[in-house]
């Protein structure tokens, strides 16, 4: 894990962006985009050109709301010395608060001209999903009445990097949003949720002492664990759930092979605390890419 130490004094400008990045959440932006192009591709629509420009702009959303997170987190004294999470670019010194915020908008504009291209293919309903998905990005630790401070992060997560961004990539390719659509969504969103949970869990007291009212610290540490073992589960029950009832080819069972890895998480999740969850979190990514590029392929491949 690279650290503020680590990057030598003036020369370490592109590590540093990087860092400020934060690549291991950038599967968070494209899982649901090759889900949503999965669902397009099963139905013969699939178009290289709108794959592509909503990877992107899907990704400089995410690396976006990471800026504008440090940024924000920063200057309400949320990150402090004592974090035990990933070093974070402005509370370390790295960079400078004005220049953080200011990547972040520049970041948030460009997503809004390649938007532009998205707006063509997909009309209003894309229009408002992107405006509606940078002003989350910047509320969600930002303005009078931040989301994330209010216990709403994981709601925050759930609709905007599961259910819309699975469902308005899909509508891309097909101009229609189903039944069928917004479940294959939903375990996405639970994975990506238990991203947030864990990363919360981690750090409910130092939250608590700076009054960052996630939900993980309303909830405590053993209801917060709760939460993070049913958003595993249930991604699993879901897409055994589509399965029995029809909407699933016999395919469903691919993400299934992941289901190691979640027991694994669920143990970890169960017993540590502080630092050592950051395993924790780093594997829940990886659960969340591996599932969702499963799933992803289990709904191009055709029945037997």
């Amino acid at each position: 894990m690279m650290s503020a130490a680590s990057i030598p004094a003036g020369r370490g400008d592109a590590r540093v962006w990087l860092l400020a990045a934060r690549p291991a959440t950038l599967p968070a932006a494209i899982v649901p985009v090759l889900v949503g192009s999965a669902v397009g591709a099963a139905q013969g629509q699939f178009r290289l050109a709108t794959f592509v420009a909503v990877l992107v702009a899907a990704t400089l959303i995410q690396i976006g709301t990471n800026l504008a997170n440090d940024y924000f987190d920063f200057r309400k004294g949320a990150d402090t010395g004592t974090r035990l999470g990933p070093v974070r670019v402005t509370q370390s010194g790295l960079l400078a608060p004005r220049t953080v915020w200011l990547a972040s908008l520049l970041t948030f504009g460009l997503a809004a001209v390649v938007g532009l291209y998205l707006a063509v293919v997909g009309g209003w309903p894309i229009v408002a999903i992107g405006v509606l998905s940078i002003a989350a990005g910047i509320l969600y630790t930002g303005g009078p009445w931040p989301l994330g401070y209010h216990g709403l992060g994981d709601v925050f997560v759930f609709v905007f990097f599961g259910v819309v961004a699975v469902c308005g990539t899909a509508y891309l390719y097909t101009h229609l949003v189903g039944v069928d659509t917004f479940w294959v969504s939903v375990p996405v969103a639970l994975l990506v949720t238990a991203i947030l949970v864990v990363n919360n869990l981690r750090d409910i007291d130092t939250d608590r002492t700076v009054g960052k009212r996630t939900l993980a610290v309303r909830l405590g540490q053993r209801r917060t664990r709760v939460e993070y073992v049913a958003l595993i589960a249930g991604a699993f029950v879901v897409q055994l759930g589509r399965w029995l009832a029809g909407s699933a080819s016999i395919w469903f069972w691919l993400p299934w092979l992941t289901l190691p890895l979640a027991i694994r998480l669920v143990r970890l999740v169960w017993t540590a605390e502080g630092r050592p969850l950051n395993r924790a979190l780093v594997g829940t990514g990886q659960l969340h890419l591996i599932f969702g590029a499963l799933l992803a392929v289990s709904l191009l491949l055709p029945q037997p």
